[in-house]
């Protein structure tokens, strides 16, 4: 399948570098896959659009501040490096600037030695191992060294770290936000638990290659790079329980759902599980495990508006993002929501 089928103008101003003050008070654009149609809304509006006995499903993980200033030991010259995950107890996956001048043996030291770092491999497209070296609790060390890895769309800084943090981050690990679930405030969580709607909690670490361009022609010879997930048995519970009664299983991100779509194709029902996914989800793939989605507004030929079209179909989708553009709906990380139903 053509990567150009998945293409679309957008104008560059439409994506959204800051946070609304207001977490729901994005705009919602609405969904109805089966009739297509289109109507616009504000993300509060949600509630209207829930029934008691769904389930929405968020994910948990919390981003790290995963970015990384240094300079090498021997010449004092500047580093960057990204986390990525966690391999060993001191030892990382990382991204790094420039990555030629990083071999296996190069030390790079942050914040003037509380953080020490030695190359222990190299990989391909500019991946390196590290391994770590530092005194008391590494993730004490990287809050006050690191920096918040926004995505490269995003030029303006954040000035409070927590607005790309959703309010129910708990599990840390993530390079980059669930950013569907950004729109949610505490008080609508609360509104919309006790309308009667359950909330299920997973967790997949969110890693770059969720927002990777994708570089061939041939969209089927794409590879997704792995992400760590993990879901619990009183979520497997809910949800089969969820589904058992009739009630709709609603993903908030495309995380969660591929988190979903994992656990369905690998055992054939919600269960307690954990570990790697690499799932690339694109039509005609058809969903087993949501019958909704929750989730913002993706950029040209990337896997995740892929995703979107397994769910409602490419055409349909398409469209709906001509309607965003002409109607200036913010786009991507910080941008409005969508929700499909």
């Amino acid at each position: 399948m053509d990567i150009k089928q998945y293409d679309f103008d957008l104008p560059e101003e439409l994506i959204a570098q800051t946070p609304l003050l207001d977490r729901a008070a994005s705009r919602l654009m609405v969904l109805d896959k089966e009739n297509k149609t289109i109507n616009h809304r504000r993300f509060s509006d949600i509630r209207e659009y829930l029934r008691p006995g769904d389930c929405l499903v968020l994910n948990d993980t919390r981003v790290l501040p995963a970015r990384l200033y240094g300079v090498k030991e021997d010449t004092g010259a500047k580093v960057e490096v990204l986390l990525l995950h966690q391999t060993e107890e001191d030892e990382w996956e990382v991204l790094v600037k420039p990555a030629k001048k990083i071999k296996v043996g190069t030390r790079i030291i942050f914040g003037e030695g509380k953080l020490i770092a030695q190359c222990t491999a190299a990989q391909e497209h500019g991946g390196r191992m590290l391994r770590f070296e530092y005194e008391g609790i590494f993730l004490e060390v990287l809050e006050t060294l690191g920096e918040m890895p926004l995505p490269p769309y995003i030029k303006e800084q954040l000035s409070d770290s927590e607005r790309y943090q959703t309010v129910y981050a708990k599990e840390e690990g993530s390079a980059a936000a669930p950013t569907a679930g950004l729109h949610f405030t505490k008080e609508l969580l609360k509104e919309i638990e006790q309308s009667g709607v359950e909330l299920a909690y997973i967790t997949l670490h969110v890693g770059l290659g969720t927002f990777r361009p994708v570089s061939v022609d041939n969209i089927e010879d794409h590879d997704m790079h792995a992400e760590f997930y993990q879901v619990s048995q009183e979520t497997a519970d809910k949800l089969n329980h969820v589904r058992e009664n009739g009630g709709r299983i609603i993903s908030v991100g495309t995380t969660s759902t591929r988190t979903l779509e994992t656990i369905m194709r690998d055992y054939g029902k919600f269960t307690e599980a954990s570990g790697w996914t690499d799932i690339f989800i694109y039509p005609p793939y058809e969903l087993q495990a949501i019958d909704g989605l929750i989730t913002n507004f993706h950029l040209p030929q990337s896997t995740l508006i892929m995703l979107v079209s397994a769910l409602a179909g490419r055409a349909f989708i398409l469209d709906a993002y001509q309607q965003a553009v002409e109607e200036r709906y913010r786009f991507f990380s910080f941008g409005d929501a969508m929700l499909i139903l």
